[in-house]
């Protein structure tokens, strides 16, 4: 017979095994990380501390752990390259602007903001960049020249930028007078003698003499331009023009003239005698050597070419046609067109389109 405390302790043993039972079992201790296993990266990442890392293109490590690139340049296959932040925008060093094709990402000149390409840049197909913008110029042994600018050196090339921005091109004549324009901005003066009018059409200059009633004199009116021609090497002078009127011209006087040599004020005795008078139906040397038919006074331009070549040798032609010829040509380089003298009556109206120096 089991006694009281006997019993008691049986009874604690039981509530002990029967806690027991209900209770979970306890956790087992948890198990911390390895430090000796080493952590791996996935392909193209390399670990720089703890993280793993693109080095080929992050800034902070820029082709290996802590090589960082500076604020103004990115990582770009593992090197730190300059950039600019133009506009909320990352823009890689030497990107042109799409909105200006004369500007460009510079970040030694500036980061934010586009700076512009050097004057001569090619942008477009024949332009290049001049103070920012894209335009049609040449850029030739370092200097921009606008279309149309002769060379310096060789007044037969120039500028085209349709055919080069980088050379001078070969054209086939300079121009000396263009119509319509004023002939003092383009190096002309006049020789004058009243009555006369020099008056402008829309691509023509007009001369115009006239003799009063009973006057022993008449109007003069020649346009001069000195040095227009190389006296020393062969030449071609081309006068595109209309002869509205004119009167029978004296010997060694025309109411209507092209001098291919000029002396002020109406030329010397040689000018003169070579000088091309323009009679209504004839054309012909001043000093009536030659002559020969032609309608001068149609109501047409006509082409009047004057050509010397190595020999002294001059030609006359008209619209391509060669009219007259003449031995021992001499030329101080100033030309001259017009009414040449104030012999009463011996007047003239033309009207001058071009006059040219036809080039080589």
């Amino acid at each position: 017979m089991h006694s009281t405390r006997a019993t008691a302790l049986s009874c604690i043993v039981v509530l002990g095994l029967v806690a027991a039972c209900n209770d979970d079992p306890p956790s087992g201790p948890i198990d911390t990380p390895d430090a000796s296993v080493p952590v791996t990266c996935d392909s193209g990442f390399e670990l720089c501390g703890t993280s793993c890392v693109r080095t080929e293109s992050d800034p902070k490590h820029c082709g290996g752990c802590d090589k960082a690139c500076a604020t103004s340049e990115a990582c770009e296959s593992s090197v730190c390259v300059a950039i600019c932040q133009i506009d909320g925008t990352q823009v890689t060093a030497g990107a042109v602007n799409p909105a200006n094709s004369c500007e460009q990402c510079t970040p030694t000149t500036s980061a934010t903001a586009w700076t512009q390409r050097a004057d001569g840049t090619p942008c477009n197909p024949g332009q290049v960049c001049s103070a920012g913008e894209c335009t049609s110029k040449c850029f030739i042994d370092g200097v921009v020249y606008a279309a149309g600018t002769p060379n310096p050196a060789n007044v037969c090339e120039t500028c085209t930028p349709e055919t080069s921005t980088t050379q001078w091109t070969a054209r086939a004549s300079t121009p000396l007078l263009v119509g319509g324009t004023d002939i003092a901005a383009q190096g002309w003066t006049t020789v004058a003698q009243a009555p006369n009018t020099l008056t402008y059409g829309a691509d023509y200059v007009r001369l115009a003499t006239s003799t009063n009633g009973g006057a022993r004199t008449s109007g003069q009116l020649l346009i001069t331009r000195a040095n227009a021609l190389d006296a020393t090497k062969p030449f071609k002078l081309r006068v595109t023009m209309q002869v509205e009127s004119v009167n029978t011209h004296n010997q060694l006087d025309s109411g209507a003239a092209i001098l291919g040599s000029f002396t002020p004020s109406a030329g010397n005795s040689t000018d003169r005698s070579q000088m091309i008078y323009l009679d209504s139906a004839a054309i012909g040397w001043a000093d009536d050597t030659q002559s020969a038919a032609f309608s001068v006074t149609d109501g047409a331009y006509h082409v009047y070419e004057l050509a010397v070549d190595s020999a002294k040798v001059a030609t006359v032609s008209i619209d391509g046609v060669a009219k007259l010829t003449r031995n021992n040509f001499t030329s101080n380089g100033s030309i001259a067109i017009g009414d040449q003298t104030n012999d009463p009556n011996v007047d003239g109206a033309v009207r001058i389109k071009s006059v040219e120096r036809v080039c080589p």
